[in-house]
């Protein structure tokens, strides 16, 4: 669910709350945006494919995070930050369902490519799909130590993902039979 995404990259900030606080919100907020920008794949290309790196996106992460590590601004950790949540969402994706439109019936074994061995990763379903109960959970649990140790506005965006991730999770089960009407 993108919203678990979203909170991902922005608790990966955590160590710079604690150690560099003037820096987290810029790194927060690209965690936020790097756990997001995998999936817009959903409208450019095939989803999980083109913009998912499970393993190749740490070859960008890596050398962002060694670069904030020795040379700590804004912009480094903010781009370590977010490279990272970029590599962490392809990597999470593999640990749920496959991308099917009703990921519950289990008719996939593709979950995420990864482009270094060109072939698809298969599905675990630890979250068994987007919006089911246990990804709310993990938003809600994901969600926590930002609403309790970020600063303003991030625990109001972490309580708003929180919110509308309770909102899909309701709705997620009657949305294939729509999204096949107006796609085809």
């Amino acid at each position: 669910m993108a919203f678990t995404h979203a909170l991902s990259g922005a608790v990966l900030a955590a160590p710079v709350v604690a150690v560099a606080p003037e820096l987290a919100a810029p790194a927060a907020v690209a965690g936020i945006v790097g756990g997001l920008l995998p999936d817009l794949d959903l409208f450019v290309g095939r989803h999980r494919r083109t913009l998912h790196f499970p393993v190749l996106g740490w070859a960008l992460a890596l050398p962002a995070i060694g670069i904030a590590a020795v040379a700590p601004t804004a912009a480094t950790v903010a781009a370590a930050v977010g490279t990272a949540s970029f590599a962490v969402h392809a990597g999470t994706d593999a640990l749920g369902a496959g991308d099917e439109i009703r990921p519950w019936e289990r008719t996939s074994a593709e979950a995420v490519y990864d482009h270094l061995r060109g072939r698809w990763i298969r599905p675990r379903y630890w979250i068994r799909y987007d919006g089911a109960p246990e990804d709310v959970v993990a938003t809600a649990v994901l969600a926590t130590p930002v609403v309790a140790f970020y600063p303003a506005p991030l625990p109001a965006v972490a309580a708003a993902c929180v919110v509308l991730g309770v909102a899909y999770a309701a709705v997620r089960r009657r949305l294939p039979p729509i999204v096949e009407e107006f796609v085809g």
